[in-house]
């Protein structure tokens, strides 16, 4: 995409009416429709994964496991590995076969059944080692319908700083509602926060069914033949993506941006209840959690908005900056309230960070490509969720939890600095950080 104004874009390629596409108005309409559902149906996603996280050290014991973080940090990765596999998969296909609804519906039930299975496993005589198989196999599917709502998102005009906002702020409230409602759940039994998963899954299923499909079949140019589409397949629209010029900054940043979260999800559920810290309830954890997802929502959308404005260049650096430091804060404050705070400044610098990045994504990656681009994007993600997990159990358990934050927090830092001229060259939009750098190039 040229530095031309980001917001301003192309009708859908694919989908959709011709008669809605020939009036603005209402195809705005129709897109702010299906902007609610989609951001509904990752919000529910997100709700019925983050509902598990608060009561993970009383539900790995209640599957059969020995307590400890060490069997919370292997339940946490068998479905981040299968998301790792599956992401790039469901996305290439999406591409290939011109649709993604159903393929979203499909994931979401076939989500939910997984998690009526695992809550079966007790009652069963099952042990530790079957429900990490039911995790990976819930895994493979729920990442299909929460890669290919945002891939729709992406599909949709208006901004992809703002698709990409309505996105986040449906992860961070996801994340937050869930870790309130989970932790208050595992309170009363460590497998409600597993069925109340899966009818949240099975309810974005339903909604999803309710999408407009916008998936574009595979361009073949302006006025060319429709049916040469049919020869671009699976390994076509997977190998565009992957060979996109600039990508990888996106993606890398997505990558450290996920372990971060996947070392609260797992580290800081344990440091918060541990009695040697702070000693809180899994609702206490909860609560204090979303402390960190509830300024990251409800941000997400006009700080998505505004890296549309302003170029994606200072939203991601200075927020990943910034996102670092008070990460290590957290690891080394002396007390709850200090510590309760620097988890809102975490989710505020996470909003400023988080939809800019995936609106690069958008930005890079041609439409007939988007599915299989923002499947490695959440491989990077997932990825990222799982070098989190095993960082932060590792480190925990080998140092102690100030050392795990430091090391986690470090990382932050680093990818920023380390990539902060390659965003200024990718980064789209006429932002002041981008003018000047253009400005001292011409002189």
């Amino acid at each position: 995409m040229s530095d031309a104004d980001p917001t301003v874009e192309p009708g859908p390629s694919g989908g959709g009416d011709a008669a809605v596409d020939g009036d603005p108005s209402l195809a705005a309409e129709t897109d702010a429709g299906d902007r609610r559902r989609l951001g509904g149906v990752v919000l529910a996603v997100l709700i019925s994964q983050v509902l598990l996280y608060p009561g993970v050290p009383d539900l790995v014991v209640a599957l059969g496991a020995p307590a400890g973080i060490d069997a919370g940090m292997w339940f946490l990765v068998a479905e981040f590995g299968a998301f790792v596999t599956f992401a790039v998969v469901w996305g290439a296909l999406s591409d290939a076969l011109g649709t993604r609804v159903p393929l979203v519906v499909a994931g979401a039930f076939g989500g939910a059944a997984s998690y009526v299975a695992l809550a079966s496993l007790p009652g069963l005589g099952l042990g530790f080692e079957a429900a990490l198989l039911v995790r990976v196999v819930g895994g493979a599917l729920t990442i299909g319908a929460f890669s290919l709502s945002i891939t729709l998102l992406m599909d949709l005009r208006g901004g992809n700083g703002r698709n990409m906002g309505t996105a986040g702020l449906a992860i961070g409230l996801g994340a937050a509602v869930g870790s309130v409602v989970g932790g208050s759940l595992a309170d009363l039994d460590a497998l409600y926060p597993v069925y109340a998963g899966a009818a949240v899954l099975a309810a974005a299923g339903l909604l999803a069914a309710t999408v407009d499909d916008r998936a574009a079949p595979v361009s073949t140019g302006d006025g060319g033949d429709a049916e040469a589409t049919d020869d671009v397949g699976f390994r076509d629209v997977l190998a565009r993506a992957r060979t996109t010029p600039g990508l990888l900054v996106p993606l890398a940043f997505g990558f450290v941006d996920r372990l971060t979260a996947g070392f609260f999800a797992l580290v800081g559920v344990y440091y918060f209840q541990d009695p040697a810290t702070f000693g809180l309830s899994a609702a206490g954890a909860g609560a204090t959690l979303a402390l960190f997802f509830v300024p990251f929502a409800l941000l997400q959308s006009p700080l998505g908005a505004l890296s549309d404005r302003i170029g994606r260049f200072l939203p991601v650096v200075a927020g990943s900056l910034a996102y670092g430091v008070a990460t290590i804060g957290v690891g080394v404050a002396p007390a709850y309230p200090i510590a309760a705070g620097l988890m809102v400044l975490v989710g505020v610098c996470g909003a400023l960070m988080a939809p800019a990045t995936m609106a690069l994504v958008t930005d890079l990656v041609e439409p007939e490509a988007r599915g299989a681009a923002m499947g490695l994007f959440n491989v990077f993600g997932s990825l990222g969720f799982l070098t989190g997990f095993l960082i932060g159990g590792s480190a925990t358990g080998a140092f102690g939890y100030t050392p795990a934050f430091l090391a986690v927090g470090g990382l932050e830092l680093a990818i920023a600095i380390a990539l902060l001229p390659a965003v200024r060259s990718i980064s789209p939009g006429a932002g002041v950080i981008n003018r000047l750098g253009a400005e001292g190039r011409a002189e």
